[in-house]
């Protein structure tokens, strides 16, 4: 497993886990998580790569193992887009495939909107609204960085902020990492022709309709799986459906 490190848009420590051998495609995480929970730690990493792929998965800044800056200057609009461009550029990579979950599913639609054109993308984690209102979303996690404690149990603030802990979020980076997300127009994904698969658990409407958004994209698949936003990472099925929809790469 080979952990290089790289450096964002503006020089930030980005880092970086590789696995596996073949067409490469970059995995991108949610909030509050890290390319290891999201990708490694239940399998679709591993499941991904059995098939025929070098699998790239960054932490985004303020996550996991990278940089968590301070400086509000860090924290452009489409900060995270623009980190995985330099990455991109870093790698040398001219024709690959890309996939996110939640957060990561925002950023990948932002990087399409700003020009990107890989082979293949997957959109997990993800439903209409959550792109084309992507700010509203963004408050609601403000909301929680700003006061982690006395929330309703079982609330989705409480289950957010359980999650925050427990990946030992750094809240001021975070904080000022949700004030840089920019919503998609709806007419901009109803132009995206890449090959996309919308991956969602059923039970998953944290960012809205997953079919709805299948229905705007013009080259699109939609699977849903068991689980809600928080579970259906967790579920065999998740890396099992991108793998099959990937399918060995020519």
């Amino acid at each position: 497993m080979a952990q290089p490190r790289f450096g964002g848009f503006d020089g930030a420590e980005i880092a970086v886990v590789e696995i596996g051998e073949g067409r490469p495609i970059i995995l991108l995480h949610g909030l509050f998580s890290s390319g290891e929970m999201n990708w490694r730690r239940y399998g679709a990493a591993a499941e991904i790569a059995s098939v025929g792929y070098r699998v790239i998965m960054p932490d985004f800044r303020a996550h996991g193992h990278s940089a968590s800056p301070h400086d509000a200057a860090a924290y452009p609009p489409d900060v995270l887009a623009m980190d995985i461009e330099a990455l991109i550029a870093q790698l040398g990579l001219t024709d690959f495939d890309i996939a996110g979950y939640s957060m990561g599913a925002r950023t990948l639609v932002r990087l399409l909107a700003r020009g990107l054109r890989p082979g293949k993308v997957i959109i997990s984690g993800m439903g209409l609204e959550g792109l084309i209102g992507g700010t509203q979303r963004a408050d609601f996690f403000k909301q929680v960085v700003r006061q982690p404690d006395g929330w309703p149990g079982g609330s989705p603030e409480a289950f957010a902020a359980a999650f925050m802990k427990q990946n030992k979020v750094d809240t001021t980076a975070v904080g000022l990492l949700l004030d840089t997300f920019v919503s998609t127009p709806i007419e901009m994904l109803r132009g995206i022709e890449t090959r996309c698969l919308v991956l969602c658990g059923v039970d998953d409407k944290d960012n809205g309709s997953a079919p709805a958004l299948a229905m705007e994209l013009p080259n699109a698949a939609l699977v849903e799986i068991a689980g809600n936003h928080m579970s259906a990472v967790t579920k065999p099925d998740f890396g099992t459906a991108i793998a099959a929809w990937l399918g060995h790469p020519l």
